[in-house]
């Protein structure tokens, strides 16, 4: 298969000598005003350290631990606001799908459609997002190898799509438990260019009974490490007020705090080119 060098989100790109970017919002839209201000802050903080950002929301976290749980406005009103912070903020953006048809309506809005890593495998899923023509960045299941990944990139690059991201953000390791081999990031760059999730990557799913536990004091030491690795890009789930939040609480990054881990990261990515 032939190496996809970089992928490109409107006017970004993501990969081969391309500045590190940063793919980052809430987990789900809790309320248009509410997704639009998180993302006029999140996108102030970008243009002061001159960071490409892709904003990212879901409208529909199909796969919660509870029935219960919140979910998001779901794929019309939801797409509905995303469409709005693309015009008003300027950014592009980012969503997931759970079926393959919310590829073709998704695809009319987003700038890159998401696969969750529970659903990566799924054939049909992948290639009505590769049909769509948008970037696809597809997250690694927890259960996969990275050299496995390779099979997945190939299912969406039949359709003709060939611009396409991989997304590294755990191994299982028992019950409630991820851990993160660094060494998948070269190991899937030679398929495509690699994001790094540190937000998920911090999850113990399932631990909290209704939904997922996490440990956020390692989202910051494994960002370091990705961008230390090589990753093109970072993930990052943001909110303002992150025990508040409607979807992982646990695992939120706090908005606060982000201009200052994403300027020890580019410092990172610069001492590393420099060596």
């Amino acid at each position: 298969m032939k190496l996809i060098e970089r992928a490109q989100l409107a006017e970004i790109s993501i990969g081969k000598g391309q500045p590190l970017a940063i793919i980052a919002g809430p987990c789900v839209i809790e309320s248009r005003e509410h997704t639009l201000r998180l993302a006029e802050e999140i996108a102030a903080v970008a243009r002061r350290l001159d960071m490409p950002l892709v904003f990212k929301a879901s409208f529909d976290k199909a796969n919660r631990s509870s029935g219960d749980s919140f979910r998001g406005p779901g794929l019309e009103q939801g797409l509905e606001i995303l469409r709005r912070v693309r015009a008003e903020v300027g950014v592009p953006i980012l969503s997931d799908i759970h079926l393959p048809e919310q590829a073709a309506p998704a695809g009319k809005v987003l700038d890159c459609i998401q696969v969750p890593a529970f659903l990566c495998r799924q054939t049909d899923l992948l290639l009505a997002a590769g049909a769509t023509g948008k970037c696809v960045n597809i997250k690694k299941g927890q259960f996969l190898s990275p050299d496995q990944m390779g099979n997945l990139v190939a299912k969406v690059t039949s359709t003709g799509n060939r611009n396409v991201l991989l997304t590294e953000r755990g191994t299982f390791f028992g019950y409630h438990r991820l851990v993160n081999d660094l060494t998948a990031i070269p190991v899937m760059q030679a398929f495509a260019p690699v994001v790094f999730d540190a937000t998920h990557s911090c999850q113990l799913p399932g631990a909290a009974g209704t939904q997922s536990g996490g440990q956020r004091q390692f989202i910051e030491p494994l960002a370091l490490a990705a961008v230390a690795a090589g990753a093109d890009a970072l993930f990052l789930e943001v909110h303002d007020r992150p025990d508040q939040a409607k979807s992982d609480p646990a695992t939120v990054f706090p908005l606060a705090d982000l201009e200052r881990l994403l300027s020890r990261c580019l410092a990172v990515r610069q001492a590393v080119r420099k060596a």
